[in-house]
Protein backbone atom coordinates (compact mmCIF):
# COMPACT_ATOMS: atom_id res chain seq x y z
CA UNK A 1 0.00 0.00 0.00
CA UNK A 2 1.80 3.29 -0.98
CA UNK A 3 1.85 6.38 1.60
CA UNK A 4 -1.27 8.22 0.43
CA UNK A 5 -3.36 5.00 1.06
CA UNK A 6 -2.21 4.84 4.80
CA UNK A 7 -2.54 8.30 5.26
CA UNK A 8 -6.49 8.07 3.82
CA UNK A 9 -6.00 10.56 1.75
CA UNK A 10 -5.88 8.50 -1.75
CA UNK A 11 -8.80 8.73 -3.77
CA UNK A 12 -10.15 5.15 -4.89
CA UNK A 13 -7.80 4.91 -8.11
CA UNK A 14 -4.64 6.05 -8.24
CA UNK A 15 -0.96 5.47 -9.67
CA UNK A 16 2.23 5.24 -7.78
CA UNK A 17 3.03 8.61 -8.56
CA UNK A 18 -0.11 10.23 -6.77
CA UNK A 19 -3.44 10.49 -7.34
CA UNK A 20 -4.24 11.91 -10.27
CA UNK A 21 -7.24 14.48 -11.09
CA UNK A 22 -8.77 12.26 -14.48
CA UNK A 23 -9.29 9.07 -11.58
CA UNK A 24 -10.70 10.04 -8.76
CA UNK A 25 -13.41 11.90 -11.42
CA UNK A 26 -15.48 8.53 -11.83
CA UNK A 27 -17.04 8.60 -15.72
CA UNK A 28 -15.41 11.93 -16.35
CA UNK A 29 -15.35 13.14 -20.01
CA UNK A 30 -13.65 16.13 -21.13
CA UNK A 31 -15.50 19.04 -22.49
CA UNK A 32 -15.56 20.00 -26.24
CA UNK A 33 -13.29 22.94 -25.10
CA UNK A 34 -10.62 20.31 -23.17
CA UNK A 35 -12.08 22.38 -19.93
CA UNK A 36 -12.30 20.52 -16.23
CA UNK A 37 -13.30 17.04 -16.85
CA UNK A 38 -16.96 16.71 -14.96
CA UNK A 39 -19.05 12.90 -13.93
CA UNK A 40 -21.54 12.44 -17.03
CA UNK A 41 -24.52 13.68 -15.07
CA UNK A 42 -23.02 17.01 -15.40
CA UNK A 43 -22.65 16.92 -18.87
CA UNK A 44 -26.35 15.65 -20.05
CA UNK A 45 -28.53 17.82 -21.82
CA UNK A 46 -30.82 19.89 -19.58
CA UNK A 47 -33.89 18.87 -18.39
CA UNK A 48 -36.79 19.48 -20.97
CA UNK A 49 -38.32 23.39 -20.11
CA UNK A 50 -39.31 25.52 -22.56
CA UNK A 51 -36.87 27.66 -21.82
CA UNK A 52 -36.02 30.85 -23.51
CA UNK A 53 -33.72 29.99 -26.79
CA UNK A 54 -30.25 31.28 -26.45
CA UNK A 55 -30.25 32.88 -23.04
CA UNK A 56 -26.87 34.15 -21.78
CA UNK A 57 -25.17 33.66 -25.65
CA UNK A 58 -23.07 36.15 -26.43
CA UNK A 59 -24.49 39.02 -28.53
CA UNK A 60 -28.14 37.07 -27.73
CA UNK A 61 -30.75 39.14 -25.82
CA UNK A 62 -33.13 39.07 -23.03
CA UNK A 63 -35.74 40.89 -21.23
CA UNK A 64 -37.13 40.02 -18.11
CA UNK A 65 -40.58 41.84 -18.52
CA UNK A 66 -43.10 43.12 -15.75
CA UNK A 67 -41.32 42.25 -12.36
CA UNK A 68 -40.95 43.61 -9.15
CA UNK A 69 -37.38 45.34 -9.43
CA UNK A 70 -35.29 45.74 -6.56
CA UNK A 71 -32.26 46.85 -7.80
CA UNK A 72 -29.70 47.39 -5.04
CA UNK A 73 -29.09 50.34 -6.87
CA UNK A 74 -29.81 53.76 -5.54
CA UNK A 75 -29.24 55.08 -9.53
CA UNK A 76 -31.41 52.66 -10.87
CA UNK A 77 -34.19 52.26 -8.12
CA UNK A 78 -37.02 49.81 -7.40
CA UNK A 79 -40.24 49.94 -9.23
CA UNK A 80 -42.57 47.32 -11.46
CA UNK A 81 -39.99 47.63 -14.91
CA UNK A 82 -37.93 45.41 -16.94
CA UNK A 83 -34.38 44.23 -17.06
CA UNK A 84 -32.56 44.13 -20.53
CA UNK A 85 -29.63 41.19 -21.01
CA UNK A 86 -27.45 40.92 -23.55
CA UNK A 87 -24.40 37.90 -23.24
CA UNK A 88 -23.56 37.77 -19.67
CA UNK A 89 -24.24 41.72 -19.03
CA UNK A 90 -26.98 43.58 -17.83
CA UNK A 91 -28.19 46.41 -20.82
CA UNK A 92 -31.05 48.32 -19.08
CA UNK A 93 -32.69 48.33 -16.40
CA UNK A 94 -36.21 50.77 -16.55
CA UNK A 95 -40.00 50.58 -16.22
CA UNK A 96 -40.56 49.49 -19.92
CA UNK A 97 -38.17 48.51 -22.37
CA UNK A 98 -38.79 47.47 -26.09
CA UNK A 99 -36.65 45.43 -27.14
CA UNK A 100 -38.67 43.23 -30.11
CA UNK A 101 -35.50 41.45 -30.88
CA UNK A 102 -35.20 40.04 -27.01
CA UNK A 103 -36.06 36.63 -26.15
CA UNK A 104 -38.79 37.77 -23.11
CA UNK A 105 -38.78 35.80 -19.45
CA UNK A 106 -42.64 36.93 -17.88
CA UNK A 107 -41.80 38.21 -14.64
CA UNK A 108 -45.26 39.32 -13.68
CA UNK A 109 -45.90 38.84 -10.09
CA UNK A 110 -42.38 37.83 -9.44
CA UNK A 111 -39.37 39.74 -7.23
CA UNK A 112 -36.56 40.77 -9.22
CA UNK A 113 -33.57 41.19 -7.47
CA UNK A 114 -29.71 40.27 -7.54
CA UNK A 115 -28.64 37.13 -5.95
CA UNK A 116 -27.42 36.52 -3.17
CA UNK A 117 -23.80 36.74 -2.00
CA UNK A 118 -22.63 34.79 0.71
CA UNK A 119 -19.27 35.82 2.00
CA UNK A 120 -18.03 32.56 4.50
CA UNK A 121 -19.38 28.74 3.82
CA UNK A 122 -17.54 25.80 4.63
CA UNK A 123 -18.89 23.66 1.84
CA UNK A 124 -17.14 20.59 2.66
CA UNK A 125 -18.89 19.89 5.05
CA UNK A 126 -22.12 19.43 3.01
CA UNK A 127 -22.11 15.51 3.50
CA UNK A 128 -22.47 16.27 7.47
CA UNK A 129 -25.52 18.63 7.19
CA UNK A 130 -27.27 18.28 10.59
CA UNK A 131 -24.90 16.08 12.51
CA UNK A 132 -24.07 18.81 14.71
CA UNK A 133 -27.29 20.58 15.65
CA UNK A 134 -26.92 21.02 19.40
CA UNK A 135 -23.32 21.66 19.32
CA UNK A 136 -21.31 24.35 20.19
CA UNK A 137 -17.49 25.53 18.70
CA UNK A 138 -15.29 24.16 21.75
CA UNK A 139 -15.55 20.91 24.42
CA UNK A 140 -17.25 21.74 27.69
CA UNK A 141 -16.93 20.41 30.98
CA UNK A 142 -20.76 20.14 31.76
CA UNK A 143 -21.24 18.63 28.11
CA UNK A 144 -18.93 15.68 28.76
CA UNK A 145 -19.62 13.68 25.96
CA UNK A 146 -21.18 15.86 23.47
CA UNK A 147 -19.38 16.43 20.06
CA UNK A 148 -18.16 19.61 19.19
CA UNK A 149 -16.88 21.82 16.00
CA UNK A 150 -13.60 21.91 16.77
CA UNK A 151 -12.49 18.51 18.28
CA UNK A 152 -15.25 16.48 15.59
CA UNK A 153 -15.80 18.47 12.75
CA UNK A 154 -12.34 19.56 12.34
CA UNK A 155 -10.14 17.38 14.44
CA UNK A 156 -12.12 13.34 13.34
CA UNK A 157 -14.14 14.25 10.41
CA UNK A 158 -12.08 16.93 7.90
CA UNK A 159 -8.88 14.51 8.61
CA UNK A 160 -10.27 11.18 6.66
CA UNK A 161 -11.30 13.37 3.56
CA UNK A 162 -10.77 12.07 0.09
CA UNK A 163 -10.24 14.36 -2.96
CA UNK A 164 -13.36 12.60 -4.08
CA UNK A 165 -15.33 13.36 -0.68
CA UNK A 166 -14.48 17.15 -1.29
CA UNK A 167 -15.68 17.06 -4.64
CA UNK A 168 -19.14 15.71 -4.27
CA UNK A 169 -19.06 18.48 -1.81
CA UNK A 170 -18.78 21.26 -3.31
CA UNK A 171 -20.87 20.35 -6.37
CA UNK A 172 -23.64 18.82 -3.86
CA UNK A 173 -23.73 22.14 -1.78
CA UNK A 174 -22.91 24.44 -4.86
CA UNK A 175 -25.96 23.39 -6.19
CA UNK A 176 -28.44 23.41 -3.34
CA UNK A 177 -27.75 27.36 -2.41
CA UNK A 178 -27.85 28.03 -6.47
CA UNK A 179 -31.47 26.59 -5.96
CA UNK A 180 -32.12 28.83 -3.12
CA UNK A 181 -30.64 31.96 -5.28
CA UNK A 182 -27.24 32.48 -3.81
CA UNK A 183 -25.69 33.38 -6.72
CA UNK A 184 -21.76 34.20 -5.46
CA UNK A 185 -19.93 32.26 -2.49
CA UNK A 186 -16.87 32.32 -0.79
CA UNK A 187 -15.62 28.76 0.05
CA UNK A 188 -13.99 28.69 3.55
CA UNK A 189 -11.98 25.03 2.15
CA UNK A 190 -10.13 23.90 5.14
CA UNK A 191 -9.50 20.69 3.51
CA UNK A 192 -6.27 21.25 1.59
CA UNK A 193 -4.53 18.12 3.05
CA UNK A 194 -3.38 17.59 -0.84
CA UNK A 195 -2.83 19.34 -4.04
CA UNK A 196 -5.28 17.14 -5.18
CA UNK A 197 -7.82 17.92 -2.27
CA UNK A 198 -7.33 21.65 -3.58
CA UNK A 199 -7.82 20.80 -7.04
CA UNK A 200 -11.08 18.80 -6.38
CA UNK A 201 -11.96 22.14 -4.37
CA UNK A 202 -11.83 23.96 -7.50
CA UNK A 203 -12.74 22.11 -9.89
CA UNK A 204 -15.95 21.02 -7.84
CA UNK A 205 -16.83 24.58 -7.71
CA UNK A 206 -16.17 25.33 -11.41
CA UNK A 207 -18.41 22.17 -11.96
CA UNK A 208 -21.61 24.00 -10.31
CA UNK A 209 -21.02 27.07 -12.69
CA UNK A 210 -21.83 30.05 -9.99
CA UNK A 211 -20.14 33.01 -9.44
CA UNK A 212 -17.46 31.92 -6.07
CA UNK A 213 -14.15 32.87 -4.43
CA UNK A 214 -12.10 30.01 -3.51
CA UNK A 215 -10.62 30.16 -0.27
CA UNK A 216 -7.11 28.65 0.26
CA UNK A 217 -7.36 27.89 3.68
CA UNK A 218 -4.97 25.10 5.67
CA UNK A 219 -5.37 21.05 6.21
CA UNK A 220 -3.35 18.54 7.37
CA UNK A 221 -1.33 15.44 6.91
CA UNK A 222 1.69 13.90 5.31
CA UNK A 223 1.39 15.53 1.93
CA UNK A 224 0.49 18.89 3.26
CA UNK A 225 1.25 21.49 1.05
CA UNK A 226 0.01 24.50 2.40
CA UNK A 227 0.06 27.62 2.00
CA UNK A 228 2.93 27.59 -0.39
CA UNK A 229 0.87 25.76 -3.07
CA UNK A 230 -0.82 29.05 -3.49
CA UNK A 231 1.43 29.85 -5.52
CA UNK A 232 0.63 26.75 -7.89
CA UNK A 233 -2.85 27.30 -7.81
CA UNK A 234 -2.82 30.80 -8.43
CA UNK A 235 -1.33 30.54 -11.72
CA UNK A 236 -2.74 27.01 -12.85
CA UNK A 237 -6.48 27.92 -11.61
CA UNK A 238 -6.65 31.90 -11.51
CA UNK A 239 -3.93 33.70 -13.40
CA UNK A 240 -6.40 36.02 -14.58
CA UNK A 241 -9.14 37.37 -12.00
CA UNK A 242 -11.78 38.36 -14.79
CA UNK A 243 -13.82 34.67 -14.52
CA UNK A 244 -16.46 32.96 -12.71
CA UNK A 245 -14.24 31.89 -10.21
CA UNK A 246 -11.47 34.02 -7.85
CA UNK A 247 -9.42 33.12 -5.33
CA UNK A 248 -8.52 34.26 -1.71
CA UNK A 249 -5.73 33.46 0.66
CA UNK A 250 -6.78 31.86 4.07
CA UNK A 251 -5.16 33.81 6.91
CA UNK A 252 -5.30 32.17 10.41
CA UNK A 253 -4.28 33.38 13.43
CA UNK A 254 -4.55 30.63 15.29
CA UNK A 255 -2.55 28.21 13.14
CA UNK A 256 0.28 26.12 15.69
CA UNK A 257 3.57 26.81 13.97
CA UNK A 258 2.79 29.50 11.70
CA UNK A 259 2.97 33.24 12.15
CA UNK A 260 -0.45 34.72 10.22
CA UNK A 261 2.09 37.68 8.62
CA UNK A 262 3.74 34.93 6.78
CA UNK A 263 -0.01 34.42 4.92
CA UNK A 264 -0.81 37.77 5.10
CA UNK A 265 2.09 38.50 3.37
CA UNK A 266 1.78 35.77 0.88
CA UNK A 267 -1.64 37.00 0.05
CA UNK A 268 -0.07 40.43 -0.73
CA UNK A 269 2.82 38.35 -2.81
CA UNK A 270 0.32 37.13 -4.74
CA UNK A 271 -2.10 39.97 -5.17
CA UNK A 272 -5.13 38.20 -3.07
CA UNK A 273 -7.36 39.25 -0.36
CA UNK A 274 -6.87 37.49 2.76
CA UNK A 275 -9.72 36.26 5.06
CA UNK A 276 -9.72 34.95 8.61
CA UNK A 277 -12.07 33.93 11.27
CA UNK A 278 -11.82 35.96 14.53
CA UNK A 279 -13.59 34.80 17.52
CA UNK A 280 -13.17 36.25 20.87
CA UNK A 281 -14.67 32.97 22.80
CA UNK A 282 -11.30 31.69 21.13
CA UNK A 283 -9.18 33.64 22.72
CA UNK A 284 -8.15 35.54 19.94
CA UNK A 285 -8.63 39.16 21.12
CA UNK A 286 -4.86 39.71 22.13
CA UNK A 287 -3.68 38.20 18.69
CA UNK A 288 -5.78 40.68 16.72
CA UNK A 289 -4.76 43.45 19.01
CA UNK A 290 -0.87 42.57 18.20
CA UNK A 291 -1.88 42.75 13.93
CA UNK A 292 -3.70 45.78 13.82
CA UNK A 293 -0.83 47.33 12.36
CA UNK A 294 -1.13 45.22 9.64
CA UNK A 295 -4.70 45.47 8.62
CA UNK A 296 -6.00 46.56 5.40
CA UNK A 297 -8.50 46.70 2.57
CA UNK A 298 -7.86 43.70 1.61
CA UNK A 299 -8.57 41.77 4.58
CA UNK A 300 -11.88 40.30 5.62
CA UNK A 301 -12.83 39.58 9.02
CA UNK A 302 -15.28 36.72 9.52
CA UNK A 303 -17.44 37.29 13.02
CA UNK A 304 -15.29 39.59 14.33
CA UNK A 305 -16.85 38.39 18.01
CA UNK A 306 -15.35 39.94 20.69
CA UNK A 307 -12.68 42.41 19.49
CA UNK A 308 -11.33 45.57 20.97
CA UNK A 309 -12.56 48.87 19.91
CA UNK A 310 -9.21 49.55 18.91
CA UNK A 311 -9.57 46.00 16.42
CA UNK A 312 -12.41 47.85 15.27
CA UNK A 313 -11.15 51.23 14.70
CA UNK A 314 -8.17 49.94 12.87
CA UNK A 315 -10.80 48.01 10.39
CA UNK A 316 -12.78 50.89 9.84
CA UNK A 317 -9.87 53.12 9.19
CA UNK A 318 -8.28 50.75 6.30
CA UNK A 319 -11.69 49.80 4.64
CA UNK A 320 -11.32 45.81 5.97
CA UNK A 321 -14.39 44.02 5.60
CA UNK A 322 -16.69 42.29 8.08
CA UNK A 323 -18.45 39.27 7.51
CA UNK A 324 -21.60 37.86 9.56
CA UNK A 325 -22.51 34.28 10.58
CA UNK A 326 -25.56 35.71 13.06
CA UNK A 327 -27.55 32.26 13.27
CA UNK A 328 -24.18 30.69 14.14
CA UNK A 329 -22.57 33.14 16.46
CA UNK A 330 -25.32 32.80 18.54
CA UNK A 331 -25.89 28.31 18.07
CA UNK A 332 -22.44 27.96 18.76
CA UNK A 333 -20.81 30.03 21.45
CA UNK A 334 -18.95 32.51 19.05
CA UNK A 335 -20.04 35.55 21.12
CA UNK A 336 -22.76 38.05 20.70
CA UNK A 337 -22.78 39.04 16.98
CA UNK A 338 -21.65 42.67 16.52
CA UNK A 339 -24.40 43.57 14.14
CA UNK A 340 -24.72 46.56 15.83
CA UNK A 341 -21.16 47.39 16.30
CA UNK A 342 -20.40 47.39 12.76
CA UNK A 343 -23.73 49.17 12.30
CA UNK A 344 -22.35 51.55 14.30
CA UNK A 345 -18.67 52.15 12.91
CA UNK A 346 -20.24 52.43 9.34
CA UNK A 347 -18.22 49.28 7.77
CA UNK A 348 -21.47 47.68 6.21
CA UNK A 349 -21.08 44.16 6.56
CA UNK A 350 -22.00 41.04 4.97
CA UNK A 351 -23.91 37.74 5.68
CA UNK A 352 -22.56 34.36 5.31
CA UNK A 353 -23.85 30.94 6.49
CA UNK A 354 -20.85 29.10 7.87
CA UNK A 355 -21.68 25.88 8.66
CA UNK A 356 -24.19 23.16 7.76
CA UNK A 357 -23.32 20.66 10.43
CA UNK A 358 -25.50 22.99 12.63
CA UNK A 359 -27.61 25.44 10.34
CA UNK A 360 -29.29 25.90 7.05
CA UNK A 361 -27.49 27.46 4.02
CA UNK A 362 -30.31 29.39 2.40
CA UNK A 363 -30.12 32.96 2.97
CA UNK A 364 -33.80 33.73 4.19
CA UNK A 365 -32.44 32.06 7.42
CA UNK A 366 -29.87 34.54 7.32
CA UNK A 367 -31.64 37.57 6.49
CA UNK A 368 -34.33 37.00 9.26
CA UNK A 369 -31.21 35.78 12.09
CA UNK A 370 -29.93 39.36 11.07
CA UNK A 371 -33.38 41.74 11.77
CA UNK A 372 -34.83 39.72 14.76
CA UNK A 373 -31.14 40.04 16.58
CA UNK A 374 -30.47 43.73 15.77
CA UNK A 375 -34.08 44.41 16.63
CA UNK A 376 -34.27 42.46 19.65
CA UNK A 377 -31.54 44.45 20.80
CA UNK A 378 -32.90 47.75 20.05
CA UNK A 379 -36.08 46.84 21.12
CA UNK A 380 -34.38 46.20 24.27
CA UNK A 381 -32.83 48.90 24.63
CA UNK A 382 -35.67 51.57 23.61
CA UNK A 383 -37.62 49.86 26.63
CA UNK A 384 -35.15 50.62 29.09
CA UNK A 385 -33.83 53.74 28.21
CA UNK A 386 -36.44 55.28 25.96
CA UNK A 387 -36.74 55.03 22.61
CA UNK A 388 -34.42 58.29 21.87
CA UNK A 389 -31.30 56.49 23.57
CA UNK A 390 -31.94 53.20 21.38
CA UNK A 391 -30.46 52.21 18.21
CA UNK A 392 -32.43 52.67 14.87
CA UNK A 393 -34.23 49.31 13.51
CA UNK A 394 -32.36 48.07 10.94
CA UNK A 395 -34.90 47.20 8.16
CA UNK A 396 -35.90 44.51 5.92
CA UNK A 397 -33.89 46.67 2.56
CA UNK A 398 -31.32 46.89 4.90
CA UNK A 399 -30.71 43.73 5.72
CA UNK A 400 -31.04 42.85 1.77
CA UNK A 401 -28.35 44.99 0.86
CA UNK A 402 -26.19 42.90 3.81
CA UNK A 403 -26.89 39.58 1.68
CA UNK A 404 -26.31 41.51 -1.82
CA UNK A 405 -24.39 44.66 -2.61
CA UNK A 406 -22.23 44.49 0.77
CA UNK A 407 -21.03 41.34 0.14
CA UNK A 408 -20.10 41.92 -3.47
CA UNK A 409 -18.10 44.62 -2.03
CA UNK A 410 -16.84 42.54 0.93
CA UNK A 411 -14.86 40.06 -2.18
CA UNK A 412 -14.43 42.57 -4.19
CA UNK A 413 -16.68 42.08 -6.89
CA UNK A 414 -19.20 44.76 -6.66
CA UNK A 415 -17.80 45.86 -10.26
CA UNK A 416 -19.42 42.65 -11.51
CA UNK A 417 -22.73 41.92 -8.87
CA UNK A 418 -24.43 43.23 -5.92
CA UNK A 419 -27.04 45.23 -8.11
CA UNK A 420 -28.89 45.22 -10.87
CA UNK A 421 -26.56 48.02 -12.78
CA UNK A 422 -26.24 48.45 -16.30
CA UNK A 423 -22.65 47.10 -17.46
CA UNK A 424 -22.59 44.34 -14.74
CA UNK A 425 -22.88 40.47 -15.27
CA UNK A 426 -26.37 39.27 -14.87
CA UNK A 427 -26.52 37.51 -11.45
CA UNK A 428 -30.28 37.79 -11.38
CA UNK A 429 -33.14 35.42 -9.01
CA UNK A 430 -36.67 35.98 -9.74
CA UNK A 431 -38.68 35.38 -6.39
CA UNK A 432 -42.15 34.06 -6.60
CA UNK A 433 -44.59 36.87 -4.61
CA UNK A 434 -47.93 35.01 -5.96
CA UNK A 435 -46.82 31.82 -3.98
CA UNK A 436 -49.74 30.80 -1.21
CA UNK A 437 -46.70 31.61 1.44
CA UNK A 438 -46.61 35.59 0.15
CA UNK A 439 -49.60 36.39 -1.73
CA UNK A 440 -51.01 39.39 -1.85
CA UNK A 441 -47.63 41.48 -2.47
CA UNK A 442 -47.78 44.58 -0.29
CA UNK A 443 -44.34 45.12 0.23
CA UNK A 444 -41.35 43.66 -1.93
CA UNK A 445 -38.28 44.25 0.70
CA UNK A 446 -40.41 42.74 3.14
CA UNK A 447 -42.10 39.92 1.78
CA UNK A 448 -38.25 39.13 0.59
CA UNK A 449 -37.08 38.92 4.35
CA UNK A 450 -39.80 38.25 6.61
CA UNK A 451 -42.15 36.16 4.25
CA UNK A 452 -39.82 33.90 1.41
CA UNK A 453 -37.98 30.65 1.84
CA UNK A 454 -35.87 28.82 -0.66
CA UNK A 455 -39.30 27.66 -2.15
CA UNK A 456 -39.98 30.67 -3.95
CA UNK A 457 -36.47 30.94 -5.55
CA UNK A 458 -37.91 30.19 -9.26
CA UNK A 459 -35.15 31.08 -11.85
CA UNK A 460 -31.87 31.88 -11.28
CA UNK A 461 -29.21 33.30 -13.82
CA UNK A 462 -25.56 33.66 -13.67
CA UNK A 463 -23.55 35.91 -15.70
CA UNK A 464 -27.21 35.44 -17.77
CA UNK A 465 -27.02 32.11 -17.91
CA UNK A 466 -29.75 30.24 -16.86
CA UNK A 467 -29.27 27.74 -13.66
CA UNK A 468 -32.59 27.36 -12.66
CA UNK A 469 -35.92 27.79 -14.29
CA UNK A 470 -39.11 27.63 -13.16
CA UNK A 471 -38.19 25.92 -10.17
CA UNK A 472 -36.25 23.16 -11.24
CA UNK A 473 -31.96 23.15 -11.82
CA UNK A 474 -31.20 22.96 -15.30
CA UNK A 475 -29.10 20.20 -16.65
CA UNK A 476 -28.52 18.22 -13.19
CA UNK A 477 -29.60 14.60 -12.12
CA UNK A 478 -30.41 15.55 -8.83
CA UNK A 479 -30.75 11.33 -7.73
CA UNK A 480 -27.62 11.01 -8.92
CA UNK A 481 -25.71 13.24 -6.85
CA UNK A 482 -27.52 12.25 -3.77
CA UNK A 483 -26.52 8.79 -3.95
CA UNK A 484 -23.12 10.34 -4.59
CA UNK A 485 -23.11 12.63 -1.69
CA UNK A 486 -24.66 9.39 0.97
CA UNK A 487 -21.62 7.18 -0.45
CA UNK A 488 -19.57 9.95 0.82
CA UNK A 489 -21.71 10.82 3.79
CA UNK A 490 -21.01 6.69 4.91
CA UNK A 491 -17.79 6.43 4.05
CA UNK A 492 -16.70 9.41 6.26
CA UNK A 493 -18.68 8.38 8.98
CA UNK A 494 -16.52 5.03 8.81
CA UNK A 495 -13.29 6.78 8.67
CA UNK A 496 -13.74 8.81 11.59
CA UNK A 497 -14.96 5.46 13.10
CA UNK A 498 -18.49 7.54 14.40
CA UNK A 499 -21.96 6.44 13.95
CA UNK A 500 -24.77 8.40 12.54
CA UNK A 501 -26.74 10.18 15.39
CA UNK A 502 -29.75 10.15 13.38
CA UNK A 503 -32.11 9.74 16.30
CA UNK A 504 -29.78 11.29 18.75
Amino acid sequence: MCELCKAGLAPRRHTAKGPSRRQFLRGAVASAAGAAFLPTFMTRPAMAQAMPAGVGEAGRRTLIKGGYILSQDATVGDFIGDVLIEGSKILQVAPSIDAADAEVIDAAGRVVMPGFVDTHHHQFETALRSYLPNGIMFADPTREGEPNYLDDILGKFSKVYRPEDVYIAQVFGGLSQLDAGVTTVLDVSQIHHSPEHSNAVIEGMQAVGRRGVFGYFEGYGPYLQYPQDARRIRSEYFASDDQLLTMLMGGEAYLPGIDPLDLWNLGKELDLMVGLHVVGSLGMRETMDRLIPHYTDKHLFIHMTGMSDEAWNRAKEVGAHISLSVPIEMQMRHGQPPIQKAIDMGLAPSLSVDVECTMTADFFTQMRGAITWQRALANEAALENGPENAPALLSARDVIEFATINGAKGLKLDHKTGSLTPGKEADIILLDATALNVAPLNNAPGAVVTLMDRTNVETVLVAGQIKKWQGALVGQDIATLRDQITASRDYLFEAAGVEIPLFD
